[in-house]
C-alpha cells in the first residue's frame, strides 16, 4: 500500500490500509486514518491529522509552516483534515499559528480543486467547493455548502456564509451573507443563490422568504441597523432567515453589498 519510493518518517502514524504513492514524503507527527489515498509527489508535514477516506493528489503540500511573519517555529500548531475530502493537484494547506488558535481545520466532504491555497488558521466547513485557484488568506471561515468559483480571492479574517456562491474571479474583502450570490472585483451581491438552494431541496416557500430577506437588506435602501430590525419578524417564521440575521448581527468586517 506504500510505494517503495515513498519516504515515511518513523514518527508518522498511518493506518494499515493507507495508500502512499511514489516519491511522496510523510513527516513526523502526521496521523493518517483508514481509507485515505495519497498520490505521488505529495509532501505532508506535521503536526497534521488526516481523517478517513480522503484523496490527495500529486504535488500537493499539506501541513507546511504558516506563511505568517509572526510564526516563530512553534511546534504545536496543527492542520486537521476531516473525512472524504478530495484535494487536487498543487494545493497548499498550511498549519495554524499560536496567535490564531493553533489550528487550520478542514471539515468533511469538501472538493478542493487544483492550485487552491488555504492559509493559516482558516476553517472550512463541510460540503464546500473551492474551484481551481481559489485563495484564502489567514483566519478565514468558510461555512457549509459554500461554493467559490475559480480564482476567487478572499481577504484575511473574512467569513463566507453557508450556501453562498461566489462567481469566478471574485475578490472578496468583506463577509458574504449565507444564501447570497456575489461576484466581481470587488465583489458585489447580486441575488440569493436560488439554483443552489433548489438543488439542495429547499422549499419554494423558504426560497421566497430568503428572497424577501435579501430585498430588505439590499434593495430597500436601509442601513444595516434598520435592516436588522426589519428582518426580525420574518426570522421568527423561517430558520434560514434567522441564520442570515444572526450572521449579519455578528459580522465584524461588514458584508459585501
Amino acid at each position: 500500500m506504500i510505494d517503495k519510493h515513498a519516504l515515511i518518517d518513523p514518527k508518522a502514524e498511518l493506518n494499515s490500509d493507507v495508500q502512499i504513492g511514489a516519491y511522496s514524503i510523510i513527516g513526523a507527527n502526521v496521523q493518517i486514518a483508514a481509507g485515505t489515498w495519497i498520490g505521488p509527489h505529495v509532501v505532508v508535514k506535521g503536526p497534521t491529522r488526516i481523517g478517513r477516506d480522503n484523496k490527495i493528489y500529486q504535488f500537493a503540500s499539506i501541513g507546511e509552516d504558516p506563511q505568517d511573519k509572526k510564526y516563530a517555529g512553534e511546534p504545536n500548531t496543527w492542520l486537521e483534515i476531516g473525512k472524504r475530502n478530495e484535494i487536487r493537484e498543487y494545493c497548499t494547506l498550511n498549519r495554524g499559528t499560536v496567535q490564531g488558535g493553533g489550528i487550520t481545520r478542514i471539515g468533511n466532504d469538501n472538493w478542493i480543486m487544483a492550485y487552491c491555497h488555504i492559509a493559516h488558521d482558516c476553517t472550512v466547513g463541510n460540503q464546500t467547493v473551492l474551484a481551481n485557484g481559489t485563495t484564502l488568506g489567514g483566519h478565514i471561515k468558510i461555512e457549509d455548502y459554500a461554493i467559490l468559483g475559480g480564482f476567487t480571492l478572499i481577504h484575511q479574517f473574512c467569513r463566507i456564509g453557508k450556501h453562498s456562491f461566489a462567481g469566478g474571479g471574485s475578490v472578496i474583502t468583506q463577509d458574504v451573507l449565507p444564501f447570497v450570490t456575489v461576484s466581481g472585483n470587488r465583489a458585489k451581491a447580486y441575488t440569493i443563490n436560488k439554483e443552489g438552494l433548489k438543488r439542495r431541496n429547499f422549499s419554494s416557500e423558504t426560497i421566497q422568504a430568503l428572497h424577501d430577506a435579501y430585498k430588505i437588506i439590499y434593495r430597500n435602501q436601509l442601513t444595516i441597523e434598520q435592516a436588522i430590525e426589519a428582518l426580525k419578524e420574518l426570522s421568527e417564521k423561517y430558520t434560514e432567515v434567522r441564520d442570515m440575521l444572526t450572521f449579519l448581527q455578528q459580522s465584524e468586517r461588514g458584508i459585501v453589498r
